[in-house]
């Protein structure tokens, strides 16, 4: 059972939380670059419990800040983004993309002070399809994420975001739990449903694996394995990594480039991203017939963008209409949870976990199985470093060293039982493909 106290340092992201500061030493996702036009209206953010704007300038730089003027507070929102900055609609201060104040036509020219005045201004870059902010302290920013996923190229990479109802541990979890995925995905397949030469079947003939976990310098990872034929095991590995992205097993570890970014917006939603390799090997959404599992396709049909702080990628599919659960098709057995769609299934079970305070699952609630030694053990990390943080300014090693993460992948593969299973990993990373051309090595 996890403590109030643990709870908190846990979900809690806002200004001074010992989660929140930790993820300010991070590089997070802010947006996709395609969102914000030069000259553009400016859109409304939520990160990390704060109410921004993100703009893109005449010149095509990005500035992300706080919303209020730091005139007389008048949200910036209502701004006119012109000739290099946002103007503000109140009185007409000018902001750049740094925060610097360029004018202040409503005072005498000798009354003026655009040197002593400035917006809260965020650092931002670009890199691997997102928009990223940096919401730190270090004047100079740490490096920016080495994923691999990030150092694809271009036409080669799928970035495709939806928000989330939920605190983003909650979102995260959901991503490094292995056993949902034989019953909430494909409860309704059996064994002869499936390709015969298909390895993914092993993880259909035997929904109990038995786990391995591992504290790493990126943060936790897991191999969830079990027997594949006489002599050999069917291993399923996933990585958390700080500050709140994991590698999913969903693939074929060869080439299993894939990344999701759960970024908390405010402390009850959270931001989804998925990066992808496009030419990754994922596991069962086909029978062997070549039809798509019931409720495996990819649907992703979105509400209408508002201008409100939570208004983007909300998905049509919510708990407002029961994620159009099909009941029939549920009770028929063709498909487990009656939801179509592979993230939407995800969505309405992490969503769907209450507490006494809406978007966070009182965890005091729960009982852990061995099925959940990734969570608990993730869960321990995760607090460790917030609370070393919080005593000393203690960071992860990835904040300045985020290449660590190349000794990370997720994914699938057989090999002999008599195998250790951090020698088969680092065996299988050696011979992994890397397009991005990365050398991957499993860290010591």
């Amino acid at each position: 059972m996890l403590s109030m106290e643990h709870n908190d340092i846990l979900t809690r992201v806002g200004p001074g939380t010992p989660m929140g500061e930790l993820m300010r030493e991070y590089w997070i996702p802010a947006c996709l670059p395609n969102e914000l036009k030069p000259d553009a209206t400016p859109t409304r953010l939520k990160l990390l419990g704060e109410k921004l704007i993100a703009f893109r300038d005449s010149q095509g730089r990005i500035g992300i800040m706080d919303h209020r003027c730091p005139h007389r507070c008048a949200s910036m929102f209502f701004g006119r983004n012109e000739e290099g900055g946002v103007r503000c609609a109140y009185h007409g201060w000018k902001f750049d993309v740094d925060g610097n104040c360029l004018d202040q036509p409503n005072l005498p020219e000798d009354a003026r002070f655009t040197d002593r005045v400035k917006a809260k201004a965020y650092k931002v870059a670009e890199k691997g399809g997102i928009v990223w902010v940096y919401m730190g302290k270090r004047k100079v920013p740490p490096p920016l994420p080495a994923l691999e996923v990030l150092s694809l190229p271009d036409d080669e990479r799928m970035v495709m975001c939806h928000m989330r109802d939920c605190n983003w541990l909650q979102s995260l979890e959901g991503d490094i739990d292995t056993s949902h995925f034989g019953f909430l995905h494909v409860g309704g397949v059996q064994a002869d449903d499936v390709d015969p030469d298909s390895m993914h079947r092993w993880g259909v003939l035997d929904r109990a694996p038995r786990y391995h976990v591992k504290e790493t310098d990126w943060g936790t990872m897991y191999d969830a394995y079990r027997p594949a034929g006489p002599g050999s095991h069917f291993h399923r590995f996933a990585h958390y990594m700080f500050p709140c992205f994991a590698l999913v097993p969903d693939g074929t570890f060869g080439n299993m480039i894939q990344a999701t970014l759960s970024v908390p917006l405010d402390d009850s939603h959270t931001m989804t991203y998925v990066c992808a390799w496009s030419k990754r090997d994922i596991a069962l959404r086909t029978l062997k017939d070549g039809s798509t599992i019931p409720g495996a396709a990819l649907i992703r049909d979105f509400l209408p963008d508002t201008t409100d702080w939570l208004g983007r990628w909300r998905l049509k599919a919510n708990r407002d209409n029961d994620y159009l659960i099909d009941r029939e098709e549920q009770a028929s057995g063709k498909s487990f949870s009656g939801i179509q769609g592979i993230g939407q299934q995800d969505q309405a079970m992490v969503e769907s976990m209450e507490g006494p305070d809406e978007g966070i699952v009182d965890r005091g609630f729960e009982n852990l199985a061995v099925s959940d030694r990734m969570i608990a053990i993730t869960r321990r990390r995760i607090v460790a470093a917030a609370q070393a943080h919080q005593k000393d300014g203690t960071v992860p090693a990835t904040v300045d060293r985020p290449e660590l993460t190349r000794g990370a992948r997720g994914g699938s593969f057989v090999c002999s039982d008599t195998v250790d299973w951090l020698d088969a990993y680092a065996e299988e990373l050696r011979k992994a493909q890397s397009p991005a051309g990365f050398l991957l090595q499993a860290a010591e």
